[in-house]
Parts: structure tokens; sequence; C-alpha cells
């Protein structure tokens, strides 16, 4: 059993009581995805702790914001030696309460500790004070990035410790105080993170934790001191966020939500590449990521093959528990139960909407009882604007293939539908691809790379329903500040003034 320790404010954590006299009414237990009999924790929910740990954040901002920079660099600093402390423990955790394969869990720990480093050297910069000499006589000009305050940050249960310490790392560096209500999917991985910070001995109330479902983060959102807002899922969940927080203008929110992605494979592609590519967008992590690639539009001449090859390859992908395995698997389950009948339900959908299947997506069987699914594979003629498999984020390992001839059809068939998040175009053709960048609309565009495919140093957020223009990556701390515009007129005191010769006054 993992030990849950309960929510993080005034630089403890607080464990609410489960049983006797002032005991907690709602306690969440979590069983691990890819073993149905390892419980791996239970932790109590208190909902008495959400002023308190508001409280512990607004204190905490006010200690925070004055420290140099060079401060708070030297905080995240120690904060990364925690981390590489824990790399271990991190990934484990992951793999665990994801069902992750363990070496893809391993790729999220190494991301969160190099976060550090690109927070500094390439984020950091962004917000830099800017300097406009001779704006006017004797006048210059200045830009200077403020913190906007106590943040709250909603994380993720698919990248549980990465997508939220992005976030938390640039409000910080940026001199906000955090609040992270990490998903109740994952509440194990989200502790060793605020436990290193607390080793880090970051000062009181900079950093905060609370537990909880919808509710807590609800109550959280109707603080008034509470400032900016982060939130990476779901596109349903973000509309409740912004019901909360539209009436109050104090707060900024900054959205990453869903994707219905595409791949573009032209008739000049490296197809062996792009055969690789496409397996691991469509199917890393069990295609629980928000970039998965859910549509392929291939051209004409190489469906036959690409459609042959492609299924080959996906029906050797090894699914299994995600460390205690025979071999290393390719994916594990899906997160819970609601998944799996979500995943089968669109299987059902598909085909009686007329899609055709090429690997049925179906629930499996391993040694340990478990949510794994197999990968699907499915085909269609042509768009179908009233297709609810076609239009829907299934967040599941499934693609859908479209044929077409001309590339304007297959721009068509990434810019088809709510989503605007990620796209891949494989081409030898560099027209073709200066095409898509004028005509695709989305937050990512790659070249010869899967739609996974990001980096840290860049902008990663989408359009339409995938985002609300305030991307993650290294511009997320642009969403921590807000930029104060300064005119200063120096050597006043040489200034002759005659104050009779001011307009529009009676001498």
């Amino acid at each position: 059993m993992m030990e849950i320790k309960g929510d993080y404010f005034n630089n403890n954590f607080h464990l609410a009581k489960m049983s006797g006299t002032n005991a907690v009414e709602e306690i969440l237990t979590k069983t691990c995805p890819a073993n149905l009999d390892q419980k791996l924790w239970i932790c109590p929910i208190e909902p008495k702790h959400v002023d308190r740990v508001a409280e512990s954040a607004i204190s905490g901002f006010k200690t925070w914001k004055k420290l140099t920079q060079t401060e708070r660099n030297n905080y995240l600093k120690e904060y990364q030696k925690q981390l590489i402390k824990r790399r271990d423990e991190i990934a484990k955790a992951i793999s665990y309460e994801t069902g992750k394969p363990l070496w893809e869990a391993y790729t999220e720990a190494d991301s969160v500790i190099n976060k550090i480093d690109v927070t500094i050297n390439d984020s950091l910069p962004k917000i830099k004070t800017e300097t406009y000499e001779n704006i006017s006589q004797n006048t210059n000009g200045y830009v200077y990035y403020k913190p906007i305050g106590p943040c709250l940050i909603i994380g993720p249960f698919n990248f549980p410790c990465h997508l939220a310490n992005g976030q938390i790392t640039s409000c910080l560096i940026a001199g906000n105080s955090i609040i992270f209500k990490p998903s109740e999917k994952t509440i194990y991985s989200a502790q060793i993170l605020i436990e290193c910070f607390h080793e880090a001995k970051f000062p009181i109330g900079v950093v905060n934790l609370i537990n909880g479902t919808g509710d807590i983060a609800q109550r959280l959102l109707e603080i008034s001191e509470i400032k900016g807002v982060y939130f990476t899922g779901s596109k349903e969940t973000a509309e409740r966020i912004t019901k909360i927080t539209y009436k109050d203008f104090t707060k900024l929110v900054a959205l990453e939500m869903g994707g219905k992605n595409t791949s573009i494979v032209h008739e000049d592609a490296h197809f062996d590449f792009a055969i690789r590519e496409l397996i691991n967008a469509s199917f890393l992590s069990a295609g629980q990521r928000c970039t998965s690639n859910s549509k392929i539009a291939i051209h004409y001449k190489i469906k036959d093959k690409f459609i042959e090859k492609f299924h080959e390859i996906a029906k050797k992908l090894i699914i299994d528990h995600p460390i205690e395995h025979d071999k290393e698997p390719f994916m594990g389950p899906l997160i819970d139960e609601r998944s799996l009948e979500n995943y089968l339900t669109f299987m059902g959908m598909a085909k009686r909407e007329g899609h055709e299947e090429i690997m049925r997506g179906k629930a499996l069987t391993k040694k340990f009882r478990g949510h794994y699914v197999s990968p699907s594979i499915h085909f269609t003629e042509k768009l179908n604007p009233k297709s609810l498999f076609l239009n829907t984020e299934i967040f599941g390992p499934n693609c859908l293939i479209l044929p077409y001839k001309e590339i304007e059809e297959a721009i068509e068939i990434a810019n088809f539908g709510e989503y605007g998040l990620a796209t891949s175009v494989f081409t030898k053709s560099k027209d073709i691809f200066d095409k898509c960048v004028q005509e695709v609309n989305s937050g990512l565009l790659n070249l010869n790379k899967g739609s996974i495919g990001a980096s840290a140093k860049l902008p990663f957020g989408g359009i339409k329903n995938s985002g609300n223009y305030r991307p993650a990556g290294s511009v997320t701390i642009t969403s921590c500040v807000y930029p104060m515009a300064s005119i200063e007129t120096a050597n006043v005191e040489k200034e002759k003034v005659d104050l009779t010769q001011i307009k529009g006054m009676n001498n």
C-alpha cells in the first residue's frame, strides 16, 4: 500500500480522519488498473481544508513575490535535486497508478526533472523586463512582468507529474504561489512532487496540495483571491470551469483540452518511417494522450499497402502489466473501468455507423485482472458530419483511416470537427507541407513526426475546443504574469518649468 499523507498547506501534510469523531464523509480508494486485486491507496477527502489551503497560498504569495529572481531559481534547482533522488519512485508511482509501462513512465519522470532547466533557460527570458529607449525626450519606456497571485493547477491523470509540473514551475518562477489539485486517479504520484518541494524547503505557503474530486476544485475556483487557473483535461470539465469563473474578470484561465488528431500520409512519404511513427502516435499510452493520433488521411495510391502493414504491426504489440511482465509491453491498460466501457461502446458505435473494422478493439484477459484492451483500426471512405465516432475524442487506442486523392481533401479531413490540437504530415514535398502550414487549423503541426511528438522548448496547445489560446510548454510562463508598462523620465531636476505656460490656463 502506498502511504497517502493528505493535503499539504503551511508546509505540512494534513491527513483527515477516516473513522471516529469528525471523520470525513468521502474516502477515495485506488486499485491498480493493471491488477484489480492490488489496492494502491486510500485517501480521505476533507472539504474543510479548502479554505486553509487557500489561506496558505495567499500568505505564501506575499513572501514569494518579494524574493529575487536568483533566489526563486535556486529554490527550483533544489527541487530538481530532490526529483533526481526520487526518479525511480516517481516512475514506479506513475506506472502503478496509470498503467503505463515502466519504460514510458521513466520518460515522464525525466521530463519532470529536465523541465526545471527548460523553465529557467528558455521560459524565464520571455518575461524579462523590456526597455524602450528615448520614446520621447529624456524618457524611456519599460515593461515589467509581474506575478498575478495564488494559482490553481488542476492536473490530469494521463501525465500526472509532467503536465502539472510544467505549469507549477512556470507559476513559481514567475513569483506566484500555487495550489495543486491532482486527478483523483493519481494522488500518490502528485504527492511525491510535493514531498520534493517540501525537502527543497520552499518558504511557508508557497506550494500547496489538495486532493479530491471536482467538488473540491469548484470550491477553490470560487475563491476570489485565486488569480490563475491552469487546467488540463476534457472539454466537458473545462466548460464547467468557465461557467464558474466567467464572471470573475480578475482570474486568468488557461485551458488545455482534448483532440481528434489527424496524420496526413502523402504518396511520397517514407513508408516504414510513417508506419512506425503512427503506431506510436495512435497506440502509446493506450491512446490516452490528448495528442494521440485518431485519424489517418492516407493517399489512395498507397492505401491498401499502408492498411495491411499498419494492421500487421498493430497485431504484434505486447499489451501487459506495466512492471510485472514476462516481456516488456508496448502499452498497458486503460485507466479505469469507465474508460474501458467507453472504449467498447465506441467499438459498437463504429459498427452501427458503417465504418469498416480492420482490427477489432476488445477487452483482453491477461495474467492479472485489469482494464486491458486491444488496439482498434477502422476504415471509412469519406467524412460524415453526423458520425459520433468520427467526431468524438475516444481516449483509447483507436484510429480511423480515410483515403484522399488531392492534398486539399486531406486538409479538410484534418480540419474536420470541433478540435484543433495536433496534426502530422508525412511527405518529402516542401510545397505540400507549406500548404498545410497555411491551411491546417491546429496548434501543433509536425513534419515527418507523429502527433505525440512535442518539445518542452516550444509552445504546446490547441485551438477550437482544444484550448483557449493560452498554450502550455515554453510559453506557459507568459500566462503566469501580467505586463505593467512604465514611462520614466530622468533628470527632471534639470528641466526648466514655466507654470504660466500651461495651455488653457488663465494667467
